[in-house]
């Protein structure tokens, strides 16, 4: 039996890459300092609670030891990016093996700025290097844009799975039936659309990991736009009608009061955290409303250290902490 382990079942390793190039790293000396410091805040804190691995591309490895605590292992691939969750591999488990399901990377849907000749390798790069049997898939995918629960519940978006740089040829029940093959799940929820600054040119065209995920319990947790000037508003009002008719329990958790900065309606969120296996990176942002998503959190993942990480850095770059982390479950 195939099975893609939900996120907060026991981790082996986080794994994450080190900007290296392009719009992440950014264009000034300040720009590269700030990216550098943002993913590495990240893998730091994940070190505290569980092996972390960290995709350096070759020569940038004395950059990255000035950023990088000791305890990150560094790892020598080439990339072009530093969005893991997605360039990465999913991991599975089968028959009690561990294996990597290597989704085409087009950069986003082959957007025209994207370079991703060796992002589009990295799946099988990481899964040869752990010496685990690549599982290749035939579809336009990343990592970000699908969520699993513990039951089999696949959440999607239509712009994203079935989107024109994706796989525009295939139907929504042909998208499904090749996941479910893949990842082991049973039923999949469709949102829609994702948040509206996510269509903007450096966005993903709608990931589901800033709009809305499982809990351990089985409820769903939905960002919750409450500003009727933003127009997330109606996405909000939106996905939460979908999970009620759906029969789910939502937990609504707010965004931040910020409602833009200097590029338009901010996308900033957190449902964008990722869970280890003592604790829970939760993106914060100088935002009253930081507080209040740490207690959400804390009652969603008892036992768990809700550990809040400034993510403004990284969203300023298209994403958050879910986005540059990748999860490489337990075997047991």
């Amino acid at each position: 039996m195939r099975v893609f382990p939900a996120e907060w079942h026991p981790h082996a390793r986080t794994w994450l890459a080190f900007p290296t190039s392009g719009y992440t790293l950014g264009d000034t000396e300040l720009d590269h300092d700030k990216a550098r410091k943002a993913w590495a805040s990240v893998a730091n804190h994940a070190s505290e609670f569980e092996p972390v691995s960290v995709v350096v591309n070759p020569g940038d490895e004395k950059i990255a030891k000035k950023y990088l605590s000791s305890a990150c292992e560094l790892v020598s691939i080439p990339i072009n990016d530093a969005w893991i969750r997605d360039s990465g591999p999913s991991f599975v488990i089968e028959n009690r093996e561990l294996k990597a399901v290597n989704w085409i990377f087009n950069g986003w849907g082959a957007q025209g700025w994207a370079s991703y000749d060796k992002d589009a390798k990295l799946a099988t790069e990481i899964a040869n290097l752990l010496g685990v049997e690549v599982l290749d898939s035939p579809l336009v995918n990343e990592g970000g844009g699908f969520h699993v629960s513990d039951s089999g519940e696949l959440l999607l978006t239509r712009t994203v799975q079935l989107g024109k740089g994706r796989n525009p040829h295939l139907s929504a029940g042909e998208v499904e039936s090749q996941m479910h093959e893949l990842l082991g799940t049973k039923k999949a929820i469709w949102l829609e659309r994702g948040l509206t600054r996510d269509y903007e040119e450096f966005g993903t065209q709608g990931h589901v990991d800033i709009v809305a995920c499982f809990t351990p319990d089985g409820r769903v947790l939905y960002h919750d736009q409450r500003n009727p000037n933003h127009p997330d508003y109606l996405v909000s009002a939106e996905v939460r009608e979908l999970f009620i008719r759906a029969g789910y329990e939502v937990v609504a958790v707010p965004a931040p009061d910020i409602l833009s900065d200097g590029e338009g309606p901010v996308d900033f969120s957190y449902i964008n955290h990722y869970v280890l296996n003592h604790a829970v990176l939760l993106c914060a942002f100088d935002d009253p409303r930081d507080k209040e998503a740490k207690a959400i959190l804390r009652e969603v993942y008892p036992g768990r250290e809700i550990v809040l990480i400034n993510a403004t850095e990284i969203f300023a770059r298209g994403g958050g902490i879910h986005c540059i982390t990748q999860q490489q479950p337990e075997v047991r």
